[in-house]
């Protein structure tokens, strides 16, 4: 054990491990029957446990030896009633050590080491390589995607305890801590029904508003104030995106009133943030010229986000104008004082616009495979097209692709497909282009898959000419990880698709395994498989003049294995594009590395550092290609 690991480790044991055994006595005080003697028993079962693992007998048979020895607990109920109250006493011990490692992050994680921003500075003006940064931030970002798994992560109620929690650790208040604790006992940790797509959607986008609004925008503002000269705020190096809502493979109840819903609680919450930091803000900016410009953007943000019915046509731009008037104001008239709050709050628009987080369209392929059956049978493809080869089917799709009149093909998920992509138009007025601009298809296996949802996209009433989507295949056996190139290739050489791509600035997002590829191939082959599908991709996206940005799941095979997600980007070589990191990260992932502040800021800052680093800092040497 070498001295950094010996001297984190005891870090943690002052800050978290011997603080937990501290406070952990507070339980004895929490609101729930029985609970004196509750810990006693979940003490004495822990041992039992221990015990009978040790002696290979089954999880039944532990239980079942534990309650054969305590005689006040004889009938089914009054069991049970044990057993819940060991899940409920241990719930509230894990909360409490989640808070604690939360309270103690910057204590016991080097915040300004290596992969941190400050560690980045360091190497650019040790290697001398402000101009290559220049260069490589051109195109670089980092799209951190949300993903929900409803049984992994606390209900808003409980995480706005734990983030209370978290800061009464941190000033060590006893009573307040106490307080907070008893307020868990009371408080149901899992709803009785199960939670809906809005629901799931509305707890991730607790974590937008209360973590990742001040952790990106407080990376934006240091690497501004670090490469002032490199740095531009109105081309974002962070983004980020959003599944629930808009991920129909994933969940099934999806349908087109629940992406509208979630896309208007995107636009809302980051309007209302919008609107605490400059309330907050006017208690400073007290100064002549300003109230005006401050009042009417105030009056506007109100509006749009507590006045229902009445929503006005706010926009990206008209904030950024208001505010770039205020920022003038205060350089030529108050000598730039509190310059640094309106410029915070400038960075953050062009970081989240209206939009806060992409919301992402996700389909399976074998649900295009049924409207285009569907398509046929109404008469709107020829009947003989199943007799087609692929290449012939694909010149049908785009032959018949124009705007149809059909709105019932008698399937409500069928009918989304058409209204899914109606929706996007409509979030794309309301929350900007950038709002819900992507349409993934999971299981793509050929080149049609990709064809058909062009072809839907046009059918819904999006024009060629001005069709903002980028159409996004999701490759994830081993099997179609070897098979991408023909994929790819054949995409490529199609004149219409090639045509789409230079509206879309010549750039073709592909996502790779997902969780599939672990599942079939197991995590060795699954990583391998993705890494040589990238290098192979590389090379046939530049041979056609396209950028190639890969889009990695957090499920596979760059989190199975339990490896850090910014290693995994930084092993990438040469071969293989990165002018982009793009991830999902899912479940407990997100609370666990994204739950604070602190937490997401560190870990935000690992991935950018990943791609530049790969880059710029350690550049590896280019493979001679066979």
């Amino acid at each position: 054990m070498n001295a950094n690991t010996s001297g984190n480790l005891s870090q943690f044991d002052n800050y978290v491990a011997l603080k937990y055994q501290l406070y952990n006595s507070l339980f004895t005080n929490l609101p729930f029957y029985r609970i004196e003697k509750t810990g006693i028993l979940l003490s004495l079962f822990s041992s039992q446990c221990e015990e009978g693992y040790a002696n290979h007998k089954s999880p039944q048979q532990i239980i079942e030896n534990f309650l054969e020895g305590q005689e006040k607990y004889i009938t089914e109920k009054e069991r049970n009633d044990l057993l819940f109250r060991f899940i409920q006493f241990t719930e509230r011990q894990v909360v409490l050590f989640d808070a604690l490692e939360d309270a103690a992050f910057r204590d016991i994680n080097d915040v300004t080491g290596k992969g941190t921003l400050k560690h980045l500075e360091i190497q650019i003006a040790l290697n001398d390589k402000k101009e290559e940064l220049a260069e490589k931030l051109k195109n670089y970002a980092v799209l951190t995607t949300l993903t929900a798994h409803p049984t992994q992560f606390y209900p808003p109620e409980v995480l706005g305890i734990i983030w209370d929690l978290s800061r009464a650790l941190k000033k060590n208040d006893t009573p307040l801590v106490n307080t907070y604790l008893q307020q868990l006992g009371k408080t149901p940790f899992f709803n009785k029904e199960k939670p809906t797509p809005y629901d799931e959607a509305m707890s991730l986008i607790w974590f937008l508003e209360n973590v990742f609004y001040e952790a990106c925008g407080n990376i934006m503002t240091s690497l501004k104030s670090n490469f002032p000269d490199i740095v531009d705020v109105s081309r974002p190096i962070l983004k980020m995106g959003f599944w629930p809502g808009g991920d129909r493979d994933g969940n099934p109840y999806v349908l087109y009133d629940t992406t509208l819903k979630v896309a208007n609680a995107l636009r809302g919450s980051i309007l209302k943030c919008y609107y605490l930091q400059l309330r907050k803000m006017r208690r400073r900016l007290t100064f002549r010229g300003l109230e005006e410009l401050l009042q009417t953007l105030e009056e506007q943000l109100y509006n749009n986000i507590f006045i229902p019915g009445k929503t006005t046509s706010i926009s990206k731009s008209y904030i950024l104008e208001i505010l770039s008037g205020v920022k003038q104001i205060l350089t030529e008239r108050h000598s730039g004082l509190f310059l640094y709050l309106v410029e915070n709050l400038i960075t953050k628009v062009e970081l989240f616009g209206l939009h806060f987080a992409k919301l992402d369209i996700r389909q399976d392929s074998s649900i295009h495979k049924k409207l285009e059956l569907a398509l046929v049978e109404k008469g709107l493809l020829p009947k003989d097209y199943y007799e087609k080869n692929d290449d012939e089917k694909i010149s049908l799709l785009i032959e018949n692709a124009r705007e149809v009149n059909i709105t019932d093909f008698g399937d409500a998920v069928l009918n989304d497909v058409f209204e899914s992509m109606k929706a996007m138009k409509i979030i794309q007025e309301n929350n900007g282009e950038e709002g819900c601009d992507r349409y993934i298809i999971s299981h793509s296996t050929s080149a049609l898959d990709v064809i058909r949802v062009y072809a839907f996209l046009l059918m819904s009433g999006w024009h060629k000419n001005n069709l903002k989507v980028d159409i996004i295949p999701l490759i994830e056996t081993v099997e179609d990880l070897h098979n991408a190139e023909k994929i790819m290739e054949d995409l490529y050489q199609i004149d219409v698709y090639r045509s789409h791509l230079r509206g879309r600035n010549n750039t073709q997002t592909i996502m790779l395994g997902f969780s599939d590829g672990s599942k079939d191939g197991g995590y060795l082959m699954g990583n391998w498989s993705i890494y040589k599908a990238k290098e192979i991709l590389t090379r046939v996206s530049k041979k056609y003049g396209i950028a190639v940005i890969f889009f990695d799941g957090r499920g596979g095979a760059a989190a199975r294995g339990g490896g850090k997600t910014h290693n995994f980007f930084a092993s990438m070589g040469k071969n293989i594009a990165n002018n982009e990191i793009q991830l999902t990260i899912q479940g407990q992932t997100i609370s666990s590395n994204f739950g604070t502040v602190e937490s997401a800021q560190y870990n935000l800052e690992q991935l950018v550092h990943a791609g530049i680093s790969t880059d710029i800092i350690f550049p590896k040497e280019k493979k001679r290609e066979t």
